[in-house]
């Protein structure tokens, strides 16, 4: 009888989740010493590098619960015969939800209107500095699936919207499709929703604030790495930049006292932009089938270090265990 693949979560599971678990995997974890057992594992919130890979001898794959696969070192995966996949649609209505639950909170100035209600200040009316969304411009970059579900309610609430993604092609899409510095010159509200990459790493610094409408708003619920966050604390001293909204930083969570806390124009979340009800369901669900379908021996839609199915280090399926994940005779082994 085929034993049960084992499956390491490095994130405590959300109650309520056993059942999509029960009668395919025995789940380990998130204490580090299960990772010996592991044949793959579901990946949420921890940095998985090689000397971490080498403590799972039986390792097989490595399935993100989210879009974002930059805390996975690709190349130690691939040479260790590692499958890595995402789960690329899972996140894409709550962390959307969330984006825009950045701009109206930064918009409509609801920190300082808060603030002035609970000490009873000002004229409450008068002092709001909240703008009106409709009729202006949403500039986003990086239109994945997030990006693409963010037009699309952006354009409910009556915004224009143009949008910057190098590998898009306009011909396909029914938004706008400008140049990176097109996005950032037309645009009222500036979204990111790009990967970190070496190309995307820290693309908002000085040169894309200044480039941006003085007075305008910026959003992100991609990576905080793509910001150059010295940069935006200037850009908001300097009053260039009205307001941000920020799910994501560097570090995470971020100090408490970081000159980005405490601003009334900056709204600032713990990366949580996906952890809703169903988010974390929908993640996990689908984290999960990708690790089965790679502890099987098929190949995974999602796959993003395809080139491990040609490595020497890919085994493949085990018919006699029903599972991924002989242990290998390489070296790693004994580095445990």
């Amino acid at each position: 009888m085929s034993r049960l693949p084992t499956i390491y979560i490095d994130r405590t599971l959300t109650p309520g989740f056993e059942e999509l678990v029960a009668g395919r995997a025995e789940l380990l974890g998130p204490d580090a010493s299960a990772l010996p057992k592991a044949h793959g594992v579901i990946a949420s919130g921890v940095v998985w590098d090689g000397p971490l890979m080498d403590r799972a001898p039986e390792l097989r794959v490595i399935s993100r619960s989210g879009i974002g696969f930059d805390a996975v070192d690709l190349e130690a995966a691939t040479a260790r015969g590692v499958v890595v996949c995402n789960a690329p649609e899972s996140p894409t209505v709550s962390t959307a939800e969330h984006t825009m639950a950045l701009l109206l909170h930064v918009a409509k100035s609801l920190s300082a209107n808060q603030r002035r209600l609970r000490g009873h200040i000002g004229d409450y009316y008068v002092d709001n500095e909240g703008i009106e969304l409709a009729g202006r411009t949403l500039g986003v970059v990086g239109c994945g699936p997030i990006g693409k579900r963010v037009v699309k309610v952006a354009r409910g609430l009556e915004m224009e919207v143009i949008a910057h993604d190098p590998y898009l092609d306009p011909q396909n899409e029914d938004v706008e499709l400008v140049s990176f510095d097109e996005v950032l010159e037309r645009s009222d509200v500036v979204s990111a929703h790009c990967p970190l990459t070496d190309e995307t790493r820290e693309l908002f610094g000085r040169e894309a604030f200044a480039k941006m409408r003085r007075g305008s708003l910026f959003i992100n619920a991609a990576r905080g790495g793509v910001v150059d966050q010295d940069a935006l604390v200037e850009a908001l001293d300097s009053g260039h930049i009205a307001g941000a909204g920020l799910d994501v930083t560097v570090p995470e969570p971020l100090p408490t006292d970081h000159p980005l806390q405490g601003r009334d124009n900056v709204m600032i979340t713990p990366h949580i932009a996906s952890a809703t009800d169903r988010g974390r369901r929908r993640m996990f669900s689908a984290a999960l089938d990708n690790a089965l379908t790679a502890l099987s021996g098929d190949r995974v839609a999602t796959c993003v270090n395809p080139e491990v199915y040609n490595a020497p280090t890919y085994t493949g399926s085990n018919a006699q265990t029903g599972v991924c994940g002989t242990a290998r005779s390489d070296s790693r082994e004994q580095q445990i």
